[in-house]
């Protein structure tokens, strides 16, 4: 794992977007994400090469394809896990979103979409939110865009922030990008908090996740695996975490 935003460190500074790892199996012996809790917070897997088998305590399971995307309401407590299948490659990036409290107690619910549900718009996938008239079937918090934009060698695209998204950023970990004249390749960038366009030119060809948002207003008040507002439901979350992980126990699932 490439580990990029932590709630700890960048995820103070953008927030709502608190973590985001880039995992690639050519650098990794084995790509298995054991059954593992959350809470408070939604997880959201852009599945850029590969096949992932994945189940959750909602009650899904099945095999994430290529392009496909999962997203993972944690609310007051799930858990899930996913393996790599097959020989290829296998890529992608996971993003966790804070949820605000209205939102971060509610009931657990979780989407999983295949690469024919991820609405384009030009070179960018809409993973979350909406971008030009294309609209994400995630059921996502309003004030949150995520895009995958794919772009070929020399080719320009801009991006105009939606009004309030003063929080932007992007991973480019495949190709290599100029943006304001400076080469971007194999890292994160953060923007300065403004809602002014971006432009990017590819200078060979390149793949991205972008991220724009409204801040959020709230504290991270973080668990081992959960993020809450507050104490209180930080408390209330973990302890419906360890409910659930009591009867994944006796079922044998966990040790």
């Amino acid at each position: 794992m490439n580990r990029l935003v932590s709630p700890s460190d960048l995820g103070e500074v953008l927030k709502p977007f608190i973590f985001l790892d880039y995992f690639d199996s050519s650098v990794e012996d084995r790509m298995r994400f054991s059954m593992h809790p959350h809470s408070g917070l939604a997880t959201t897997t852009v599945l850029l090469e590969g096949e992932v088998e994945y189940e959750d305590t909602t009650g899904a399971s099945g095999t994430m394809p290529a392009g496909g995307v999962e997203w993972m309401n944690a609310g007051r407590g799930v858990w899930h896990d996913g393996q790599a299948i097959g020989d290829g490659r296998v890529r992608g990036y996971q993003l966790w979103v804070a949820l605000p409290p209205e939102l971060e107690l509610e009931a657990p619910s979780s989407q999983y979409l295949s690469v024919n549900d991820v609405p384009r718009v030009g070179p960018a996938s809409v993973i979350l939110g909406r971008y030009g008239n294309a609209q994400s079937l995630v059921a996502s918090p309003q004030g949150i865009n995520y895009l995958l934009v794919k772009l070929s060698a020399g080719e320009q695209w801009q991006y105009t922030p939606p009004a309030g998204h003063s929080i932007a950023w992007l991973s480019v970990q495949r190709g290599a990008l100029r943006v304001s004249e400076e080469s971007i390749s194999d890292e994160l960038v953060v923007f300065g908090e403004s809602e002014e366009l971006l432009s990017f030119t590819a200078d060979e060809d390149s793949e991205f996740v972008l991220g724009s948002a409204i801040p959020h207003p709230h504290d991270l008040v973080s668990g081992y695996y959960s993020v809450h507002t507050s104490p209180e439901a930080l408390h209330t979350g973990e302890a419906r975490i360890r409910e659930i992980g009591a009867a994944l126990r006796r079922r044998g699932r966990i040790g």
